[in-house]
């Protein structure tokens, strides 16, 4: 496997938030918007991914004690400032662009002891784009088990139980999703209005 702290061109002995730092530029150079029309657009998404990963790998060192350099900063201080939103940054991107299989392929691959409450709330943000209301039902109602503080979390599973509840309670005819979009929508208007206000304050993070 290649050297986590080469991928990120920081050196073992850096501290957390240097090591922060450099994903941070990283995640600018080859964010998915900078290359929307290029040719380097696959080279580019498969460089993200790789400084992801081991941005990844180095935080999981680290937390186990296996890493070096300073850990003052937790490299897990809470939603928005820690490796949960930087290792589904792209994830969330390609839902908002509704490239579910994109997101969808990239969730698949973090290993089940891995999987965070972000984790869940993504993979139900992903079902409920393909219509499956149950099952991303499920996925928001643990990502809020296992994050009850989380207002983005807690934001969905509610808007999809309000939607539940129209749909079931004889207001809706139509199936189990029905009329769905609305819903849909003030879901994720709620997710990418989150995500800027999280991009707004991550400067001081």
């Amino acid at each position: 496997m290649t050297d986590p702290y080469e991928v990120l061109g920081v050196s073992p002995g850096a501290s957390d938030d240097e090591i922060k730092k450099a994903y941070r530029e990283l995640a600018k150079k080859y964010h998915p918007d900078n290359y929307a029309d290029s040719p380097l657009a696959d080279v580019a998404e498969q460089k993200m991914k790789e400084v992801n990963e081991a941005y990844d790998e180095i935080n999981r060192m680290r937390q186990k004690g296996k890493g070096t350099g300073s850990t003052s900063s937790s490299s897990s201080s809470g939603y928005g400032a820690g490796s949960s939103s930087s290792q589904y940054y792209s994830v969330r991107v390609y839902i908002q662009r509704n490239m579910i299989t994109e997101a969808e392929q990239i969730l698949d691959n973090v290993p089940s002891g891995n999987r965070s409450a972000e984790w869940y709330y993504l993979k139900g943000m992903c079902a409920y784009r393909r219509g499956w209301s149950d099952e991303a039902n499920r996925y928001f109602q643990t990502a809020c088990e296992m994050d009850p503080n989380n207002q983005e979390y807690r934001a969905a599973l509610n808007n999809m139980n309000a939607q539940r509840s129209y749909n079931y309670g004889g207001y809706n005819t139509g199936g189990s999703m029905g009329n769905s979009s609305c819903g849909c929508c003030d879901i994720c208007a709620a997710m990418m209005c989150y995500d800027c206000l999280c991009s707004c304050c991550r400067g001081s993070c």
